[in-house]
C-alpha cells in the first residue's frame, strides 16, 4: 500500500510454570499511535536496518534486524546479539547503528505473520511479526520510559481476559495474534505453528452481517478467531 510505514515486531516466548508466556509492553498513553495499548516490542524499519541487511547480503533481513533493535531499545532484551544489554541500549540511544554494537544473527527469529490495515487507523503500518524463544540468561525487561510505560511476561489468555474486562487495550491485530498464541501450550508449540501456516499479508475488511458490521480476516492462516464486531474493535 502506498504510504504504509514498514515496521517489525518481535514476540518473545518463554515457558514458565508449565505455561507459555510472551513479553508485552504497555504503550505510553500520550503516544500518537496505539496510546495505552498492550503490544509486542517493535517499531519502524529504519534506513540503517536496510543498510545493515544489504551489508549482510540480504535486504530481506531488514525487518528481522529492526525487530532485534527495537526489542533492545524498548525492553532491554537482546536476541541474536551477544554482549552487555545495557551498553547496547545506551549505544543505540546515542545514535549508533545495530551493526556497530556487535555481530548480529537474525536466524533465531521465525516469521509468524504480516499485517497491513488499509483504513480506520491513525497511521498505517506494514508490520512483520516474528517469534523467538527468549534466551535463558536474558535480564528482566526494562522499558525505555518514553514510548512505553511498563513491560511484563504474560500468558496470552490472561491478556485476552484482561482486555475482555476492560483492564487492557488491544489493537485488532494484537488480539488476533494473542488468540492464536493462546491455543499453544509451550514455546515448541508456537514455533511448530509458525511453520505450519503460510505467511500472507493480512488486510482486514469490513463484512456486513445481519447483526452489524464485522472486521474480518482470512480463515486459512491459523487464526482461531477471524472476525470481531466493529463496535468492539480497537484499531489504533
Amino acid at each position: 500500500m502506498t504510504g504504509a510505514i514498514p515496521a517489525a515486531t518481535l514476540i518473545l516466548l518463554r515457558d514458565r510454570a508449565g505455561a507459555l508466556e510472551v513479553l508485552m509492553v504497555e504503550r505510553a498513553a500520550a503516544m500518537a499511535f496505539a496510546g495505552g495499548a498492550m503490544v509486542f516490542p517493535g517499531g519502524r524499519i529504519d534506513p540503517d536496518d536496510r543498510a545493515l541487511a544489504l551489508a549482510m547480503g540480504d535486504e530481506a533481513l531488514a525487518p528481522r534486524l529492526a525487530a532485534i533493535r527495537e526489542t533492545i531499545e524498548e525492553a532491554g532484551i537482546a536476541i541474536g546479539v551477544a554482549g552487555e544489554v545495557a551498553a547496547m541500549r545506551a549505544a543505540l540511544a546515542e545514535g549508533q547503528v545495530l551493526g556497530a554494537i556487535g555481530p548480529v544473527d537474525p536466524t533465531p527469529l521465525v516469521e509468524y505473520a504480516r499485517w497491513l490495515p488499509d483504513r480506520g487507523v491513525s497511521r498505517v503500518f506494514d508490520t512483520h511479526f516474528y517469534v523467538a524463544p527468549c534466551p535463558i540468561d536474558a535480564p528482566e525487561p526494562v522499558v525505555d520510559g518514553t514510548e512505553n510505560r511498563s513491560a511484563a511476561w504474560l500468558r496470552p489468555g490472561a491478556v485476552l481476559a484482561a482486555a475482555d474486562r476492560g483492564a487492557a487495550s488491544l489493537l485488532f491485530p494484537t488480539r488476533r495474534v494473542l488468540e492464536r498464541l493462546a491455543v499453544q501450550r509451550d514455546v515448541a508449540g508456537v514455533l511448530a505453528d509458525a511453520v505450519r501456516w503460510p505467511v500472507r499479508t493480512i488486510t482486514p475488511w469490513v463484512e456486513r452481517r445481519a447483526d452489524g458490521d464485522w472486521l474480518t480476516i482470512p480463515d486459512d492462516l491459523g487464526y482461531p478467531v477471524t472476525a470481531e464486531p466493529m463496535a468492539r474493535t480497537v484499531r489504533g
